[in-house]
């Protein structure tokens, strides 16, 4: 739960201080976001590799070496001189994150019996939301009253904390020393390790605006016939490695196939909405951003509130039933949005945010409950290190269809083929954001559809060794 709690400050406790951070550090705002990017390559292209490194040598290994890695990046970061610094230890912070991440689902797993994984999961999600509900605060009173480094520093004792509370866990880490004579046998694919990085970062550079603005533009074309090249030569290693990162036979199992997929249209969707929500409320109705702060924080609540019942739902009747009834309500919430006017009234946005964030916590303890508990045991940090990429890629890939919906549907409805979405024309604006959520609700329809596949039964709890 340390883990998810400090993820979901250091995100949004981070996000509300660019533009001070961007003041002090004499760069501007495309300077300061190559450090939320250098975060987001991290997490993103390293937490498969580092939950495959749990499963061989100890997950908890992992866990508490991720916790200095992310505390020792978190003090640099409050010492940076310069955004090239933060830069350096914002990608620093992010291997710890992903190190910690990577393990914290499946060793909240394994502390728990069987029959309680899902409520198990239901606690690190109020963790996370928890982090991401308390971090705009904090991060305001923090900026205001003491200094922009105080953000950074504020996480280093709760991460030395972390540290020492986990490396006190002898007993654990005994347990955890004497891996099993098969798994000792085992290596690291690096070679399937360098090519899943190299995919990643080229995925995230082709997807993301802000990375491929520093580039000439015909070198667009060049990265996404890189990645692949890499994809197909990582599937072909990992098809044939004798340890791989990325065990393809995994996705043979129907209940962690489905829920991974679910989970990254729900993320897709969700990252999506959280991006181009803000322009209509800030820009067309006018709502000062205290209000905004206040409207936005329905969703984390009922989530927050919602998980653990979720969890322990999921434990009496399976993932199926909660998690599905959540992506239902996660379609609802943007056919609401389709109904939006340029003088809406403040209650239906908030009714969407609020639907939006019950179905959220209805849907993602169920869901990672699934997605671990599906597989062998040897591989839950595979899963649980999937489950990171997965929301990491998904937050990339919403962002990006959200500029691409809202920029077709501006300029259809303007007939101008050059024409950029702006609030200043209202009544184009509120309709192009009708089309992108009636896009989002067919979305999160059809993660409903997969969720419905993923079939009643949770094979990979009795399959496999126990992990090391």
């Amino acid at each position: 739960m340390l883990s998810a709690f400090l993820s979901g400050v250091a995100i949004r406790i981070f996000a509300i201080s660019l533009p001070t951070l961007a003041n002090n550090l004499g760069t501007d705002i495309i300077g300061i976001s190559w450090a939320v990017i250098a975060y987001s390559l991290s997490t993103a292209g390293l937490s498969l590799v580092f939950g495959r490194i749990g499963d061989l040598y100890g997950g908890q290994t992992v866990f508490v070496l991720g916790l200095v890695v992310f505390t020792v990046a978190s003090f640099l970061c409050g010492l940076s001189r310069n955004v090239s610094e933060l830069i350096f230890f914002r990608l620093l912070q992010g291997i710890g994150a992903a190190m910690t991440q990577s393990q914290g689902r499946a060793l909240a797993m394994e502390a728990v019996p069987k029959n309680r994984a899902g409520k198990a999961q239901g606690w690190v999600t109020a963790a996370y939301q928890i982090g991401f509900l308390l971090g705009p605060s904090l991060g305001g009173l923090i900026i205001e009253y003491i200094h922009w480094r105080g953000i950074f520093f504020f996480l280093v004792p709760i991460g030395g904390v972390g540290t020492f509370l986990t490396w006190m866990d002898r007993k654990r880490a005994a347990v955890q020393a004497a891996l099993p004579e098969a798994a000792a046998s085992l290596s690291i694919d690096y070679l399937g390790a360098a090519l899943l990085v190299g995919t990643t970062m080229l995925l995230i550079a082709v997807l993301d605006p802000r990375v491929m603005a520093i580039f000439p533009s015909e070198w667009g074309g060049m990265f996404l016939l890189s990645f692949f090249g890499l994809f197909i030569g990582f599937l072909l290693r990992e098809g044939t490695a004798t340890s791989p990162i990325l065990n393809l036979s995994l996705f043979k199992n129907r209940m962690f196939a489905f829920s991974t997929l679910c989970l990254f249209l729900e993320t897709l969707t969700h990252h999506l909405t959280s991006f181009v929500f803000p322009f209509y409320l800030q820009d067309v109705l006018h709502f000062t951003p205290s209000f905004m702060g206040v409207l936005f924080m329905s969703a984390p609540l009922f989530t927050m509130v919602l998980s653990p019942a979720a969890g322990y739902l999921s434990d009496k009747v399976g993932p199926r039933l909660p998690a599905t009834t959540g992506l239902a309500l996660s379609a609802v919430a943007p056919l609401l949005g389709t109904i939006l006017r340029p003088d809406s009234h403040w209650l239906l946005p908030t009714l969407m945010l609020a639907l939006g964030g019950v179905g959220s916590g209805l849907f993602a303890t169920p869901n990672h409950a699934a997605m671990i508990s599906a597989v062998p045991e040897e591989y839950r940090g595979v899963a649980s290190g999937a489950l990171q990429m997965t929301f990491g890629l998904a937050n990339i890939f919403g962002i990006s269809l959200g500029s691409y919906l809202m920029t077709s549907a501006f300029r259809f409805h303007t007939g101008v083929d050059t024409a950029t979405p702006t609030p200043s024309n209202p009544t184009v604006f509120v309709a192009a954001l009708n089309y992108t959520f009636l896009v989002v609700a067919g979305i999160n329809l059809v993660a409903v559809i997969f969720s419905l596949m993923r079939g009643s039964e949770v094979k990979g709890e009795t399959q496999g060794k126990k992990r090391p």
